[in-house]
């Protein structure tokens, strides 16, 4: 099928959404107010019962799901979750798109790629950067990658889910820039537990010591972006000039908070592992350079 000339991807097109989770659920009922037709399943049928009473249509089968719509839109627990619901719809696959939105690993979604095809299906991975109760808001954005003509003939129905953003033929992109996003993410609220938990060792309460931390976060991607310490062209250069902060200084931080950490009792294992990575570096030899010096360590473990 010619996904430029398809008749279906026009601005009301019937839409498919397997899997009714609370992102499910959203995309569904954003794609209700933009004026598509959707039709859902979802393996506990009384999931589907709140955008059902929105306007959405229930299938009984995932097969009569995929059926009525050319695009599809999987929003599940894995990759492994959409192999198991569609094994028994394979048969209506051929002529649609698969958008899936799930989380898995950049591996597994090229080998669905790859899969999709098998069924004469187009397949396009999405990562949405957003809390379910954000998706269609301003605030919204989803990284995709694929055939790239086969994003724009879909983008009246996915754009208003929240804003595309394409990295690229490989379908594997989107769910790396996901994974890597949710690093940071995860990342930081693991650092904000450990923070808070390091503070009411002291006795000060949650609400009084998170609004002090998030500022902390808040201001990491400020200092980063300054034109004196943005380190992405200097990485990329392979340059690491420590004129302003050096692998030993925030090496000897990241002593401090271990020692403090442990003698608090707390779960040492979040410091240790930024700790190593200084370690490493100070260890090669690199201890004048630039804190971003450890991305050696981490491309490179021992």
């Amino acid at each position: 099928m010619n996904e430029q000339q398809n008749p279906t991807s026009g601005q009301h097109s019937p839409v498919t959404v397997i899997g009714l989770g609370p992102m499910g659920r959203a995309m569904t009922r954003t794609l209700l107010t933009a004026g598509h037709p959707v039709t859902v399943w979802n393996r506990t049928a009384g999931r589907a019962d709140g955008v059902v009473a929105d306007g959405a249509t229930l299938a009984a089968t995932p097969g009569e799901a995929v059926a009525v719509s050319d695009l599809v839109i999987l929003s599940l627990t894995d990759y492994a979750a959409m192999y198991d619901v569609l094994a028994g719809a394979t048969g209506s696959l051929a002529g649609r798109t698969l958008v899936n939105l799930s989380s898995d690993t950049p591996d597994r979604t090229r080998e669905a790629a790859v899969w999709a095809a098998g069924h004469d299906a187009t397949f396009l991975t999405g990562g949405v950067m957003v809390p379910a109760p954000m998706v269609g808001t301003a605030a919204a954005h989803i990284y995709y990658s694929g055939r790239g003509q086969v994003l724009e003939s879909r983008l009246a129905a996915l754009a208003p889910l929240g804003t595309p953003r394409y990295l690229g033929e490989d379908p594997g992109l989107a769910q790396l820039m996901y994974q890597a996003q949710l690093t940071v993410f995860l990342t930081t609220l693991s650092a904000l537990m450990h923070a808070t938990a390091m503070l009411g060792s002291a006795g000060m309460k949650a609400a009084e010591a998170l609004p002090e931390l998030l500022s902390a976060a808040d201001s990491t991607g400020a200092i980063l972006r300054s034109a004196e310490e943005n380190p992405g062209a200097a990485l990329d250069a392979g340059e690491h000039p420590g004129d302003l902060s050096t692998v030993t200084m925030m090496g000897a931080t990241s002593d401090h908070i271990v020692e403090t950490s442990t003698s608090l009792g707390l779960d040492p294992a979040l410091p240790l592992a930024v700790r190593a990575h200084y370690r490493r570096a100070i260890e090669d030899g690199h201890g004048g350079d630039n804190w971003t010096r450890i991305i050696d360590g981490i491309r490179e473990p021992r």
